[in-house]
């Protein structure tokens, strides 16, 4: 497959009956819950699930979702959902990036952006991300190439740098 990104984390998707609008393709609302669920997926895989969102009184919460519907898909085409994490502050944002596959021409039929910002779950307001956060995504960012921000998985994150990451001052 041709990704966007390096090393994506990557699920497969089929639209089912029930998945098809009046135009005879996949409803758009159906990629938007794909996007969240390989969210949770990647999230899971990184070590921190709702539970652990909850147990913290912290969410990375989408602030700004967006879609480019490059091609329409049909019942039953065999498609593959990629993402990954693309930039962060290391304080209160990151960026999560999409892009959706049909397998049998290898085009990109959807690419998507969510701009997520820490918020505490009791008080729905923004807060600094907890260390727990900063170990689990920071060192999963991509390097984009265009992306200051990203932090390779060597980075320390405990000490202060050029980044701007310092996982440990949290109040």
């Amino acid at each position: 497959m041709s990704w966007d990104y390096p090393n994506p984390f990557i699920q497969p998707a089929v639209p089912r009956p029930e998945d098809i609008d009046g135009l005879n393709h996949t409803n758009n609302a159906v990629y938007v819950q794909w996007c969240e669920r390989i969210g949770w997926a990647h999230s899971e895989s990184l070590g921190l699930s709702l539970g652990d969102y909850q147990r913290l009184d912290r969410a990375m919460a989408i602030r700004r979702g967006e879609y480019d519907y490059l091609l329409p898909t049909a019942l039953h085409d065999e498609l593959t959902l990629a993402t990954w994490l693309t930039a962060s502050d290391g304080k209160l944002t990151m960026e999560r990036r999409f892009q959706l596959i049909r397998n049998r021409d290898r085009a990109t039929v959807l690419r998507g952006r969510w701009e997520l910002v820490c918020i505490a779950l009791g008080t729905g307001q923004a807060r600094r991300m907890p260390p727990a956060f900063c170990q689990a995504y920071l060192p999963a960012l991509i390097d984009r190439g265009d992306n200051p921000l990203g932090a390779p998985a060597s980075v320390d994150l405990n000490q202060p740098g050029d980044r701007g990451y310092r996982c440990g001052d949290f109040s």
